[in-house]
């Protein structure tokens, strides 16, 4: 009579069961990760910085864990997962259109020697953050009398580089009242001094406010580092010299 043997299957349903329930807690623990991934960020690079600083309100000087802070974090998390790309400047205020215009200038260049930036290139036609700075459209350009919005990127701070246009606005947060930026358009150099560092939500479009009683520069960029959740705005004005 034959005998028939049976080999037990390595990946029984108890063990696949096992699997599923460890690749769930994974994702779990990384979505919770990313929603307080602001909290931590905030503490780690921005309270240390901005405590020493007098600011612009509506930074706040602590972080206060609220019903509304959570709202918010909730929002930036679901605002990761419907797809929006953020290397297009258009994507980072929904509730602004881009101002399609002809512009007697393509581009330009911006240095901000304390943060070692050096000629980055600030587009005035294209919108993509990947390949350079965004002078927004709508917005007047330097040095003439209005406010330039200018976009660029950010992450985490350890992974600055002035070469890469993802990484470059990462340790804009180190800025102060005071630093110079400088510009180069035509081959003339122009200096702008800090005057105010805010930090607004991402329905707050007063940045693209235009003053023409001078020209002003605003640096826009996402924060805290490595997230969305917030914009940091960094205001300066052209110096007569």
């Amino acid at each position: 009579m034959s005998k028939y043997y049976y080999r037990k299957s390595k990946f029984g349903l108890k063990k696949i069961s096992k699997i599923i329930s460890v690749v769930v807690l994974i994702f779990g623990l990384s979505i919770a990760f990313y929603i307080f991934l602001p909290l931590l960020s905030w503490q780690i690079y921005f309270a240390p910085a901005f405590a020493k600083q007098q600011l612009t309100a509506p930074i706040p000087k602590a972080t206060i864990v609220s019903e509304n802070t959570f709202t918010s974090l909730l929002s930036q998390a679901s605002s990761l997962f419907s797809g929006a790309d953020y290397t297009n400047a258009e994507n980072w205020y929904p509730e602004k259109k881009n101002i399609k215009e002809p512009r007697k200038i393509a581009s330009y260049a911006l240095s901000i020697p304390k943060l070692g930036i050096k000629d980055a290139d600030v587009s005035t036609v294209n919108s993509d953050l990947s390949k350079q700075l965004v002078n927004y459209g709508g917005t007047a350009i330097p040095p003439e009398k209005g406010n330039a919005v200018i976009f660029g990127h950010s992450t985490l701070p350890q992974l600055f580089n002035q070469k890469d246009y993802k990484t470059i606005f990462a340790t804009l947060y180190k800025l102060t009242v005071g630093d110079v930026i400088q510009i180069k358009i035509v081959g003339v150099e122009y200096y702008y001094k800090i005057f105010s560092i805010t930090i607004v939500d991402p329905s707050d479009t007063s940045v693209f406010e235009q003053n023409f009683s001078d020209s002003f520069l605003s640096l826009v960029t996402c924060t805290p580092p490595g997230t969305t959740w917030k914009r940091l705005i960094i205001k300066a004005k052209l110096e007569k010299i």
